[in-house]
């Protein structure tokens, strides 16, 4: 009873951090015409409204296309009818749907699937509900990404109690209602596939197999239906998922093609079909072997790890990515607060920093730093994060001469003075950005100093959490596989 009493002063906690955050400016506040995501939502409540169904995705004279048209799933569609009809448009709805979706999850894995005290647990409860990327994207900047993220955490959730049909249901709404939940397919799919393999494809395996392939079908049949009398709507509705026609990227975001493009100039020398297949190819090979290790080990903690390095080779390989998509593997990671402490909150904090110039043009700047130190504080203190940095406890098992140059050194001693460097230096890029004109032959310095050092702190945690995932300790192998069995 006590520690459900301490759960809902951690839930009554973030909750007031997300409302503290909302009562601050938000994206495209008081600036005509565009505006910002907020009017993005309020239009499409619009749109939903007052057109027909096979008039939602199409450019006409009542719908148009280039001011803010609908392009995300069907579910959002209808999401945004629903809030429609209640004739309603405020931040109470994002609030809404936290309560409903991403916080019963995040305290179900954290008293369910993660080890560790009762306390422990709701440390790590407090801790990811404080997590500011999302609070500030969803608060400050507007969005619905708890509702996709927290139908993908339902799915980690629910797999890892061993319910698979309704693993894959969860995942499957989560997809359609953002897109961008392709970044966790992957590891979803070599899950549950690695489990039919393991179970045995000629009897209980592929029974397993074939029920998940029809709750996937069905479930989609179903999101789609008011599409699928017209092959030409379906292709529409794709067509504004994927807009290839974008480029590579947009604005200054922290993967590798922006930061690659600041020496070579990609946009202009690739076309923009081989921009597209090259990224492709990038994306699959980063992806892959953390995708065979989980086929072939299809545990609860490989599959953690597998969604962080699938989602982050996305963001950092994949083709238009926006700077808000780091919330996608920064999901994950949440993930393993309790088990890998400071690699997570380095990440954690490095995510939000990343996305630092959109708070400025949002003017959430103060917001970003309040829940930056709290965040900070309770995580480090709470997770006691500087303690769980010691050469077992960073799981690198016999890689660890991989990340520094001297194997006499103490890579925890490393690990923490580099961390202090990082956010030192995060601190020190915030307060310039903020303080100081960029010079007039480079009004774009800060948000790429920003990026780039963000991109680097990315692309090292990438290959950090790729070399704890190949080499898996073997106490770690048995405990999960006792969990998965």
């Amino acid at each position: 009873m006590e520690n459900w009493s301490l759960v809902s002063i951690c839930v009554l906690f973030g909750l007031t951090a997300r409302w503290a955050v909302s009562l601050n400016s938000y994206s495209g506040a008081g600036k005509p015409p565009m505006f910002g995501d907020y009017e993005a939502q309020r239009h499409w409540q619009e749109v939903t409204y007052n057109l027909p169904v096979h008039e939602w995705y199409f450019n006409t004279t009542d719908n148009n296309l280039n001011y803010w048209g609908l392009d995300y799933p069907p579910l959002t569609a209808y999401h945004s009818l629903l809030c429609a009809h209640d004739h309603g448009f405020d931040f109470c709805w994002v609030l809404v749907a936290d309560l409903l979706i991403y916080i019963p999850a995040v305290v179900l894995y954290s008293f369910y699937l993660s080890e560790g005290s009762n306390k422990k647990k709701v440390c790590t409860v407090l801790c990811i509900l404080l997590y500011p990327g999302l609070i500030l994207i969803d608060y400050g900047h507007f969005q619905y990404n708890s509702i996709s993220l927290g139908l993908a955490l339902w799915g980690v959730v629910v797999l890892g109690l061993g319910w698979d049909v309704l693993g894959s249901l969860a995942f499957v709404l989560s997809l359609n209602y953002k897109q961008m939940e392709l970044y966790h397919s992957l590891p979803f799919f070599c899950y549950l596939l690695g489990k039919c393999f393991k179970q045995g494809l000629a009897g209980r395996g592929l029974f397993l197999l074939v029920k998940i392939a029809v709750t996937v079908l069905v479930t989609f049949a179903l999101c789609w239906l008011p599409f699928l009398s017209d092959p030409g709507q379906i292709l529409q509705v794709v067509h504004r998922l994927f807009p290839v026609g974008r480029g590579l990227f947009e604005d200054k975001v922290a993967n590798t093609w922006c930061s690659l493009n600041v020496l070579i100039k990609i946009k202009t020398i690739l076309s923009t079909d081989t921009q597209l297949y090259f990224s492709l190819t990038t994306t699959l090979l980063a992806i892959l072997p953390s995708s065979i290790k989980l086929l072939m080990k299809p545990t609860l903690w490989q599959f953690k790890l597998a969604l962080v390095n699938s989602s982050l080779a996305f963001f950092l390989f994949s083709f238009q990515v926006h700077e808000k998509s780091i919330l996608l593997p920064a999901l994950p990671v949440c993930l393993l607060l309790n088990d890998l402490p400071l690699p997570a909150i380095w990440f954690l904090q490095a995510s939000t920093f990343s996305m630092l110039p959109l708070f400025l043009k949002d003017g959430l700047l103060v917001p970003y730093v309040v829940t930056s130190l709290a965040f900070l504080f309770f995580s480090i203190y709470l997770l006691s994060a500087f303690e769980h940095c010691s050469e077992d406890k960073l799981r690198l098992g016999p890689y660890r001469r991989l990340l520094i140059c001297m194997p006499r050194m103490d890579l925890g001693r490393v690990t923490k003075w580099k961390f202090y460097f990082s956010i030192t230096a995060m601190a020190g890029l915030s307060f310039m950005s903020v303080a100081l004109a960029p010079p007039d032959q480079l009004p774009d310095l800060f948000p790429l100093l920003v990026s780039v050092f963000s991109y680097l702190h990315f692309l090292g945690l990438l290959l950090y959490f790729n070399i704890v995932q190949i080499a898996e300790p073997l106490q770690s192998v048995r405990k999960n596989q006792k969990k998965s069995n």
